[in-house]
């Protein structure tokens, strides 16, 4: 089920943050990029940004041409595989289950040339794992959850560095949540500033 997002800007800095907000891999070994799913620009205090969380995923393979198969919808516990076609052309397909209900696996079935996998999530690119050789797989594991953080370091759609992904450090849960605000509070300039602080209210349970 879709969740339905709002971000609420309560904070004391006006329009000047940027809000950066993204998800983790939590299969760690899989060395997949983290990247900034979603940047808020210039949202005014008591302005509001509305989003939407998808259940799903879309996946598309690139190589080192810069060329993207097209996207393909995809779900926890799905594996999906890079064939080649009798035309010699690539194609995505569907190939069976995943090794786990909770994850979302690509396998690069080609004879040969590596291959970068990116998951998109509500048509923004989420996740990248790259170099993925013929034989190997990439396994994407996310939780139901969304971090959060204020940074001016990062574009929308490129990856998040270790040392800014440090400072982005509020996670917010999103399981059993059918709505939510997500409201930001703190900031503001001078000896008076505060740190951030993003909390949920307004839930609506699913």
């Amino acid at each position: 089920m879709d969740i339905k997002l709002r971000f609420v800007n309560k904070s004391n800095d006006g329009n000047k943050s940027e809000v950066v907000i993204y998800q983790k891999n939590v299969l760690t070994n899989m060395a997949a990029l983290s990247v900034a799913w979603k940047v808020i620009r210039y949202c005014g205090r008591d302005c509001t940004h509305p989003f939407i969380y998808p259940d799903g995923y879309e996946v598309s393979i690139t190589d080192e041409h810069a060329n993207f198969t097209p996207r393909l919808k995809a779900k926890n516990g799905q594996m999906l595989s890079l064939v080649q076609t009798p035309t010699g052309s690539r194609r995505l397909l569907y190939t069976g289950p995943a090794g786990a209900s909770t994850e979302l696996d690509v396998l690069n079935d080609m004879s040969q040339g590596a291959v970068d996998v990116c998951i998109f999530k509500d048509g923004r690119l989420m996740g990248v794992k790259t170099s993925v050789s013929p034989g190997q797989k990439a396994v994407f594991q996310y939780q139901p959850a969304l971090w959060i953080g204020v940074t001016s370091e990062v574009i929308q759609g490129q990856p998040i560095s270790s040392a800014v992904m440090s400072d982005i450090n509020t996670e917010l849960s999103l399981i059993g949540i059918a709505s939510a605000d997500i409201v930001m509070t703190g900031g503001g300039p001078g000896e008076g500033s505060t740190a951030y602080e993003f909390n949920l209210e307004n839930i609506v349970q699913a």
